[in-house]
């Protein structure tokens, strides 16, 4: 079987991640009432189940045979070894309450090696995408992350889980990283973070408790612009852990991750 084109991956799902920014949008001002996912503070609202659906069934539409994980709910494996790893709403508490860091977000993998990604906060009219070897853009402008080398002077972006024992735990990591670094960012969408590493506005971004669907197309974009990316202790980026940065703070941050056992879980 050959190969698809990573760009022709890349147009499908920018074409799909805008029609499904512009339903989230058209739907926002009829927002009354949302039921909730892992706790009281996590919401799903009609418009994630409905952005969610374009997205699948517009994947179906055009590549019937890929295979589909969307934080919705889909799944399904297919049978091409492509899969579309979407977020319909990354940061569906700012889209709650009117805050513009939201964003579709759409990985697209072959053979489990993400080859193309988008991510697009509909609010902001920003388009940032990747394909794999490519090098990321935003709005078609080349990105490139800094060029920081000192962790004291890095502005350094994170983000908390739902649940009060996760939240607690990631408490004490920060009390070990604020002291540490420039200051703290928490933007509430982890897509639009890694891409804030992409873009040069912040120096560098960890978190524990990314899904697939929150890191797939981010993580490209990041890596695409010069970002380095991993987990802590040599793992890849996963649920335990996700660090991008600027290759020349990297290691100082990681270091100081692993010190505070920041990949610890608090749940288990």
């Amino acid at each position: 079987m050959t190969a698809p084109d990573p760009s022709a991956l890349l147009a499908l799902a920018t074409d799909l991640a805008r029609r499904a920014g512009a339903l989230a949008l058209s739907m926002h001002a009829g927002l009354g009432s949302s039921d909730t996912k892992s706790s009281p503070t996590d919401v799903v609202t009609a418009a994630d189940r409905a952005s969610e659906s374009l997205l699948v069934e517009g994947i179906r539409a055009a590549r019937p045979g890929d295979g589909v994980l969307g934080e919705e709910g889909a799944s399904d494996d297919g049978t091409t070894g492509v899969r579309w790893v979407v977020d319909p709403i990354d940061g569906t508490v700012n889209y709650l309450y009117g805050l513009p860091q939201w964003a579709v977000s759409i990985g697209v993998e072959v053979d489990g090696t993400t080859v193309a990604g988008v991510v697009l906060n509909p609010v902001a009219d920003e388009l940032f995408s990747a394909v794999l070897g490519g090098g990321a853009t935003l709005n078609g402008a080349r990105l490139h992350c800094t060029g920081a080398t000192e962790l004291a002077q890095s502005l350094t972006a994170t983000g908390f889980g739902y649940d009060s024992r996760r939240r607690t735990a990631q408490a004490a990591v920060v009390q070990s990283v604020l002291p540490a670094v420039r200051d703290l960012r928490r933007q509430g969408a982890g897509a639009l973070d890694l891409c804030s590493v992409a873009a040069g506005r912040v120096d560098a971004y960890y978190e524990q408790g990314l899904s697939p669907w929150d890191m797939s197309a981010g993580l490209l974009i990041a890596a695409e612009a010069g970002a380095r990316t991993g987990g802590l202790r040599g793992r890849e980026p996963s649920y335990a852990m996700v660090l991008a940065s600027a290759p020349g703070v990297f290691d100082a941050l990681h270091d100081l991750l692993v010190a505070a056992d920041a990949d610890a879980d608090p749940l288990a």
